[in-house]
């Protein structure tokens, strides 16, 4: 009995040993991959603090002058533009919207042929490069080939935001049809159907809660990213902000950001009681 307790000791010390020289090697790895990058990077710590004043003092001038005894007239004075802020704000949040509405089209026709569950091999390895195309080209990269496409404007920023979102999209919904039960949709064909219904009508139904949860994740993220689509000629509110910065109008600065705050965290929480009904209607029909 002694022995075998010896054995057992040895052994746990041994693969004690092991797992720590394993953890360090990978701590060891991670140090010097950290550092690589800062040295890529130029990764500067006496840049940084010489530059944080700086900073500091370029945020400090877009704050504006607020007076408690005329606090009327300075936030008037701050705000003169809210009227022309605010339809470009709609703007951004119409561009979003359609964007996403077609990106999330696509990606939905697209996403079927991408799980692997339900789509032949070719099927899958055509429908994920194109989505990963579509979602590795930066937003503001498609933004800018649109505009010298079809002109300044927010057709432009619609197709680019819808673009990524296909690609973004179709990868989650390919994912969540992956998921599904595979009986329904072989029950269906085993009844004759074809393969469009058998995802149409045995596979949709189970993935529409989760398709519907990630497409309200995915305008939450449209929203924001349409905020700076301006900035190469896409529309929106960008473009208010571009010229603001320009021309160091500082107190426009902050109170178009502010703006663009304010929208972003309404649309943030109206999309986040969305998602938490629609998770709540699944969980339900789950138990």
């Amino acid at each position: 009995m002694s022995l075998t307790v010896e054995a057992v000791s040895a052994r746990w010390r041994e693969e004690t040993s092991a797992r720590r020289r394993r953890g360090l090697m990978w701590l060891a790895l991670f140090a010097a991959a950290t550092l690589v990058a800062g040295r890529v990077g130029e990764v500067d710590l006496a840049r940084l603090v010489e530059g944080l004043p700086r900073a500091g003092d370029y945020v400090a001038r877009t704050i504006p002058v607020l007076r408690w005894d005329s606090l009327g007239p300075d936030l008037a004075d701050w705000m003169w533009g809210l009227d022309l802020w605010v339809e470009f704000l709609l703007d951004t949040v119409l561009i979003a919207y359609t964007g996403t509405v077609l990106g999330g089209a696509a990606a939905l026709l697209l996403s079927f042929p991408a799980a692997s569950t339900f789509a032949p091999p070719w099927a899958v390895t055509l429908s994920r490069r194109l989505l990963e195309f579509a979602r590795t080209v930066p937003t503001l990269v498609f933004a800018l080939i649109f505009v010298y496409a079809f002109g300044l404007g927010p057709f432009a920023g619609v197709l680019a935001i819808a673009l990524h979102s296909m690609g973004a999209l179709g990868k989650l919904f390919a994912e969540v049809h992956e998921n599904a039960d595979p009986r329904t949709p072989e029950a269906i064909r085993a009844a004759g159907g074809n393969w469009t219904q058998a995802m149409r009508f045995g596979v949709l139904p189970q993935s529409l809660p989760g398709l519907l949860s990630f497409g309200l994740l995915r305008l939450e993220i449209n929203v924001r990213e349409a905020s700076v689509l301006g900035l190469v000629g896409a529309g929106g509110i960008g473009e208010e902000l571009y010229l603001a910065v320009r021309q160091f109008e500082y107190p426009d600065i902050s109170a178009i950001i502010v703006l663009i705050l304010l929208t972003v965290t309404l649309i943030d929480q109206l999309c986040a009681k969305l998602r938490h009904r629609i998770l709540g209607a699944e969980a339900l029909r789950a138990a």
